[in-house]
């Protein structure tokens, strides 16, 4: 067992942590979602409310994974093995791989179509078409199935690379090149975005509140994007918490990860809301906006052929930083409790995802054979992992953590057994005990009657 740990891979720095980490919580739903959800919710009211969130909420839950993660040093079904022993909690860890492999299966198809509408920036496709044109378009590509089950194996392909090199070399290293890249391409275009004549009044409704829209729907969309959004309850964090060391910080690890998901989603605000109202556009149409809506923006900006590519780059980055700890999740249980080498875990898991994967990809066609009970494959697998194995993941750990595990292990960990002083430690195993349970299962409920 010794010589396990010892050979057991990790991270090798604070910041190659953080990157990681807050790389799996910042993805596509950053850039397209958290937008839409402000839009559709009085903006900058909703963006207070989102804030509230993640800072009383987020951070405990996500406080929670990690700690499992740290204190069993395995992966999310090795966790609650070792944790809980003889136990039915081994359950839990099953949920997430299953949540990650089916999250991996569908995401990658979306992150596909970025490669897909890189080329098509490169080409200048886009020049001189209205929305409608670009909606056709959209749906055109979606009819070409097999093409975008290729640009799916690509992206597979390039998230397994990174996987296949292990945690330090692959995971940590690319994560310390692409977050930063992410960081300065937004920032790049949000500069663009707000130099935009009338984007004062996109700026407004960002961070200009009224008070008056907030209601029981704004707190619990703010709940749902906000335990979406940090990728918490699909078991990448009890992964990625396995692999910090003992004598790392895990409570300013998880303020860190939360500031920098909140920070990326917030420049999202700046690139896609000045940008959108200076044309004329609502941006709530999620995908839509994305693929449709902000490509013919660009076309009418100067220097917005540029502009436009380095936009589906973003989206790219974004995706990778996501699928990489999804795939982690996979990986870590094949290699661990199947033990399967780590480089063919992440052939077997790249291939199964592929082969499933594809099904959802093929199911947006129209008139597709794939669909079950009148949904598509694709929204099938969107539907089970965002609505029932997410939320549900996450008020187990929750409780898990609160009840099975107890106040003096989460102590011993949060302090590294009492090394380094949490003076917030006692709120925060609180909210993990008493109030984030009620508050998942108002979005697990909600989200099932919507």
């Amino acid at each position: 067992m010794s010589e396990e740990k010892k050979k057991r891979d990790g991270f090798g720095s604070k910041i190659g942590i953080i990157a990681a980490a807050a790389g799996s919580a910042i993805g596509l739903g950053n850039i397209y979602r958290f937008p839409c959800e402000l839009g559709n919710n009085g903006g900058a009211a909703f963006l207070l409310v989102y804030l509230a969130v993640v800072i009383f909420l987020g951070i405990p839950v996500m406080l929670s994974e990690l700690v499992i993660g740290r204190r069993s040093q395995s992966n999310a079904v090795g966790a609650f093995k070792k944790l809980a022993p003889k136990s039915a909690w081994s359950i839990v860890g099953y949920m997430g791989v299953l949540c990650g492999f089916i999250i991996f299966a569908f995401y990658s198809t979306v992150s596909g179509w970025t490669l897909e509408y890189i080329i098509k920036a490169v080409s200048n496709s886009f020049q001189g078409k209205d929305l409608a044109a670009m909606e056709q378009d959209f749906s055109d590509f979606h009819n070409m199935g097999w093409r975008n089950v290729m640009w799916q194996a690509i992206f597979i392909f390039l998230t397994g690379f990174v996987v296949f090199k292990g945690v330090q070399n692959g995971i940590e290293r690319y994560a310390k090149i692409l977050m930063p890249l992410l960081l300065v391409i937004l920032i790049v275009l949000g500069i663009r975005s707000v130099t935009l004549p009338g984007a004062s009044e996109g700026l407004s409704f960002l961070f200009s509140p009224d008070f008056s829209k907030i209601d029981g729907k704004v707190l619990i969309s703010a709940l749902g994007q906000g335990f979406f959004s940090l990728s918490l309850g699909m078991g990448a964090l009890i992964t990625y918490g396995s692999y910090i060391k003992k004598k790392d910080n895990l409570t300013s690890t998880a303020f860190s990860v939360v500031l920098a998901d909140t920070l990326i989603a917030v420049l999202a605000g700046l690139v896609i809301f000045p940008a959108a109202f200076s044309f004329g556009i609502r941006p709530t149409a999620g995908m839509g906006l994305v693929f449709n809506t902000i490509p013919m923006i660009f076309n009418q900006m100067t220097g917005g052929y540029i502009f436009c590519i380095i936009f589906f780059v973003l989206l790219a980055i974004a995706a990778l930083t996501s699928t990489i700890s999804l795939l982690e999740v996979v990986v870590a249980y094949l290699s661990e409790e199947l033990h399967i080498n780590r480089k063919w875990s992440t052939v077997w898991a790249c291939v199964a995802t592929l082969f499933i994967g594809s099904f959802a990809s093929l199911s947006l066609m129209e008139n597709t054979p794939f669909a079950i009970g009148g949904r598509t494959v694709f929204d099938l697998m969107d539907f089970v992992s965002s609505n029932i194995l997410l939320p549900l993941g996450g008020v187990l750990i929750v409780i898990f953590v609160g009840w099975r595990l107890g106040k003096t292990k989460f102590f011993e960990e949060v302090t590294n057994e009492g090394t380094i002083k949490a003076s917030l430690k006692k709120v925060i195993f609180f909210i993990i005990r008493y109030l984030a349970p009620i508050a998942i299962m108002i979005v697990f409920i909600s989200g099932l009657i919507n």
